[in-house]
């Protein structure tokens, strides 16, 4: 059994408990939340060296956390997978966490989302098909988590829903709602809202309503096409399409990511560079079987 730790207590950890609830191989250590004093049948602490035996930390926090969240519990030679979505830094994180993985005889999968993540794969095996061409990723319509939590962190706004909103061509607009607290000018915090990093190369529309609430829906999509060149053979053409619950694919990313970092060799990674065979439970033959 792997002996799995829960970080964080927001929409994906408590979508990442039910994911571990229905696996055969692994079991939830606990739970490690600041602001949750209690779950029902979990353990919940503080800090994660509260808890015995963790094999892999599942982390569920903000992006912008993240990296310096991992490096702790990579230097104690725990494992560690998470959902970091900020596409630009991707191998800045990687390369730091990869160094003290390896120093600490670890391992680290790093954002084992969806996107970026499991959509990273599929472009990956679109660029095998295809060598030569353009691969066009639209999003949504659909609720942005990591754009939303970044929305949350600017003083100001007592809360906020981002949608994304695809225009074709891999273009989005981002339509942020926000609650703004008491003595808030708006316009400032619209204008903080459009130069942060999440949103600064987007065309976005920040929009105050008295409550967010009452807008909230996680459901969210992809749709993936390329066209290209197969050999010397052009017009070649492929598409990928979901219609998904966003916490719930994200968290279930992540809990097969913790089985997989399980396998890896010490050092950290990014999806595509892992057999696909390693998020499963089977045996290479059963899987082969079953699967090609």
């Amino acid at each position: 059994m792997i002996n799995v730790a829960v970080v964080g207590y927001g929409n994906i950890g408590k979508a990442s408990i039910e994911a571990l609830s229905q696996c055969e191989d692994m079991k939830l250590a606990g739970v490690v939340s600041r602001s949750t004093p209690s779950i029902d049948g979990v353990k919940v602490v503080k800090d994660l060296s509260e808890l015995e035996s963790v094999d892999v930390a599942i982390l569920c926090a903000p992006s912008r956390l993240v990296p310096d969240m991992a490096e702790i519990y990579l230097k104690s030679g725990i494992r560690t997978v998470d959902s970091f979505d900020i596409h630009s830094m991707i191998p800045e994180v990687r390369t730091r966490l990869d160094k003290i993985a390896k120093e600490n005889h670890s391992a680290a999968i790093v954002s084992a989302g969806w996107d970026p993540g499991s959509d990273s794969v599929i472009r990956a095996l679109l660029e095998a098909m295809m060598p030569k061409g353009i691969t066009y990723t639209n999003f949504g319509p659909g609720m942005s988590m990591g754009h939303t939590v970044a929305v949350k962190a600017i003083e100001g706004v007592k809360d906020a829903l981002s949608m994304t909103i695809p225009i074709g061509t891999g273009i989005h607009r981002r339509m942020v709602y926000i609650e703004l607290n008491a003595g808030a000018d708006f316009d400032t915090v619209s204008q903080k809202i459009k130069n942060d990093a999440y949103f600064i190369h987007d065309d976005t529309h920040v929009i105050e309503v008295p409550s967010v609430d009452a807008l909230k829906d996680a459901g969210h999509g992809v749709n993936l096409t390329r066209k290209g060149v197969s050999g010397i053979t052009q017009n070649q053409n492929a598409a990928f399409n979901m219609s998904i619950n966003n916490p719930a694919l994200t968290a279930q990313i992540l809990v097969s990511s913790a089985r997989a970092v399980m396998k890896q060799q010490a050092g950290c990674y990014t999806m595509i560079e892992i057999p696909p065979v390693d998020f499963l439970t089977g045996s290479i033959d059963e899987l082969v079987a079953r699967l090609v």
